[in-house]
């Protein structure tokens, strides 16, 4: 980060724009102007954090080079040429301090900057060198007093304005799918210690047809411990809770299997358990079966260090389907299963994969007909882990994002289980440079804005240099 963020100031300070400087002594009558900069040297640089709520920017000791056009009027004698001049000793101070904005989002809100410059030197060339050495100290003043007073407003407009457009590219509150979305909102100011940078995200899902809903939030509070890693985001049993809770609130944990989706095998098992029944309640015997999987209560995980798993509840029901004719139901049972989850970080998503770990059905009408059931245990097992679990993973393929700012992405990640949460630790890595995704999301200019991030045009009189 302290790698990128000095590319990007030198990068806005190469874009600084210096007044042309003007004045007179005597006879003398000089005019500077097309002040650029030509080259930076920050060498000695650092980012740390300052508790509670600030990042800290200091450079020290570093040059600026400058080359900009000189014009001298003395008598009837007229010079034209170029200047180059350089800033030694060049100091920039600068503390952002982060805060949480209304939508929930971390913002620089607001930032103090002091520069100063120790040093300037110009070199001087043609028919009028002596003149001009002369003048050097109305010109090397005038011209250090313009840049010191520039370097601050261009690193005000580049952070308030320019990283804040980069951290509007983090997602607050999205929606996952056509089901739910996500609310990613910061439930507080960020909190820095001089090691870290710690933010409290909300992490909860919401169904799309019921956006206000607040789920109570009754997990432990995750703890981060470990250090090996740049970033650590930790995901309490509440995060998938939640999701879980919103995909069943939006009634899409429901699974039908029809026709040629049931096996053949175990449609002919289920014909020859229910034989009896089919006979006497419909003489359609060869009518197509269906099975309805209703998931009956919200799903939840459960987090050990052991790994992550799923309890489900749910209702399994038997019908026959004949022709033009209603449904005639066979059998409904409760299904209680535990699913193990394997959670991994793809790019930025967050993925889940599904694996059927237990598995009982017993009759909800009684114990006689759960003995009855006994010989369906292990087909609607093997149906579920054939069938069922490979729908339900390529629901849960696309995964969810972690909320990153575009062009900032994770390597090395490992994922790490504790009592009631897991951590998820990475590496960040920059696929794309700050000013790359800033110049994408560049907001467009209006005459207010403009007039009132403009820096403003410093004093020229030589008496307050």
């Amino acid at each position: 980060v302290k790698q990128e963020g000095l590319r990007f100031v030198e990068q806005e300070l190469h874009n600084i724009t210096v007044s042309d400087l003007h004045g007179s002594e005597g006879q003398f009558q000089y005019n500077i102007s097309q002040v650029k900069v030509t080259d930076l040297q920050l060498a000695f640089s650092d980012l740390n954090f300052q508790p509670q709520q600030h990042l800290v920017f200091d450079i020290n000791n570093a040059s600026i080079s400058l080359r900009f056009r000189r014009q001298l009027l003395y008598w009837f004698f007229y010079d034209i040429g170029s200047i180059n001049a350089s800033a030694d000793g060049v100091h920039i101070y600068t503390v952002l301090q982060l805060a949480k904005d209304e939508a929930g989002r971390l913002k620089i809100s607001n930032m103090t900057c002091n520069a100063s410059i120790a040093r300037m030197h110009a070199g001087f060339s043609g028919t009028l060198r002596k003149v001009y050495e002369f003048l050097s100290t109305f010109i090397v003043t005038g011209m250090r007093f313009l840049l010191s007073q520039q370097i601050c407003p261009s690193l005000e407009h580049a952070s308030l304005v320019l990283l804040n457009s980069l951290l509007d590219t983090v997602p607050v509150r999205n929606y996952v799918d056509e089901h739910i979305g996500i609310d990613y909102s910061l439930l507080r100011d960020p909190s820095i210690s001089t090691d870290t940078l710690d933010l409290d995200f909300k992490g909860m899902f919401f169904p799309r047809v019921r956006e206000d809903q607040e789920l109570e939030n009754h997990a432990v509070e995750p703890v981060i411990k470990e250090t090996e890693r740049m970033v650590y985001v930790a995901f309490s049993e509440y995060f998938f809770d939640s999701a879980m809770h919103s995909y069943f609130q939006a009634g899409v944990l429901t699974i039908e299997l029809q026709g040629e989706k049931i096996p053949k095998d175990l449609e002919v098992l289920l014909r020859a358990t229910f034989f009896g029944t089919i006979f006497m309640l419909s003489p359609s015997v060869d009518a197509p079966l269906r099975l309805v999987l209703q998931v009956s209560a919200p799903p939840r995980c459960i987090i050990k260090p052991s790994g992550t798993s799923v309890s489900v509840s749910a209702f399994l029901n038997i019908s026959l389907v004949p022709p033009d004719r209603p449904p005639v139901q066979l059998s409904s049972m409760a299904m209680e299963t535990k699913l193990s989850a394997k959670v991994f970080l793809q790019g930025k998503a967050l993925r889940v994969q599904l694996d059927l770990r237990r598995f009982r059905i017993y009759s909800k009408q009684s114990a006689l007909e759960s003995l009855a059931l006994f010989s369906l245990q292990a087909p609607l097992k093997t149906l579920l882990q054939l069938t069922i679990m490979p729908i339900i993973n390529e629901r849960t393929k696309k995964g969810v994002q972690i909320p990153l700012p575009e062009g900032m992405d994770f390597t090395r990640e490992v994922v790490t289980n504790h009592a009631g949460f897991l951590t998820v630790g990475a590496d960040l890595h920059f696929s794309k440079g700050l000013r790359e995704v800033i110049e994408k999301y560049r907001p467009v200019p209006t005459a207010t804005a403009y007039s009132s991030s403009r820096p403003a045009e410093p004093s020229l009189d030589p008496s307050s240099l």
